[in-house]
């Protein structure tokens, strides 16, 4: 009886101990210059419905199903997909926009599993009449995902789908194929 308490007690000693050094937060982000003017990449980015012709996530699953509401570019529009297994379902919403600076977002995910995060595009000017894309998104890891999270790196499992999409669209808007 006392060694089924001593190894439970150890057991809760490791759990409390995995929580007090668990990352409580992450923000992963990736930044590219596109050779276009701030205000034509700003124009383009705040529409979610562009978002599917440049995200690696509906490439992954091009037959996943999408629907929007609100007005799209603007407060309170969303977008909600349902796909397979690599896209999960969920939605974002557009919380804010500062005009030609950045725009904010709240992604809400349902599948694989329940979650909330912050998401945000800015620009900046860049040299040569350029303009700097910063894509990323940031949260809170809450018991007990944020033990998971000392075995799971965020920036890994989600910085090259960022890399992969900023590439799609430097291409397409310096390719003009708006």
């Amino acid at each position: 009886m006392y060694t089924a308490l001593y190894i439970l007690l150890v057991l809760l000693a490791v759990i409390l101990i995995l929580a007090i050094i668990a990352p409580k937060s992450y923000d992963v982000n990736r930044s590219i210059i596109i050779s276009k003017p701030r205000s034509e990449v700003f124009d383009y980015l705040k529409y979610l419905k562009k978002m599917d012709e440049w995200s690696p996530w509906a490439k992954k699953d091009p037959n996943m199903e999408k629907k929007f509401t609100g007005t799209d570019g603007e407060v309170g529009a969303i977008s909600y997909w349902n796909g397979n297994k690599e896209v999960g379902e969920g939605e974002q919403e557009i919380t804010a926009i500062d005009p030609g600076k950045r725009i904010d977002g709240e992604l809400r995910f349902m599948k694989p599993w329940k979650s909330q995060s912050d998401c945000y595009l800015v620009t900046e000017d860049a040299p040569g009449n350029a303009t700097k894309v910063t894509w990323g998104f940031k949260g809170k890891n809450k018991f007990p995902m944020s033990i998971m999270m000392l075995f799971m790196n965020m920036d890994k499992a989600v910085g090259k789908d960022f890399e992969e999409g900023l590439s799609t669209l430097k291409t397409k808007l310096e390719t003009n194929t708006q």
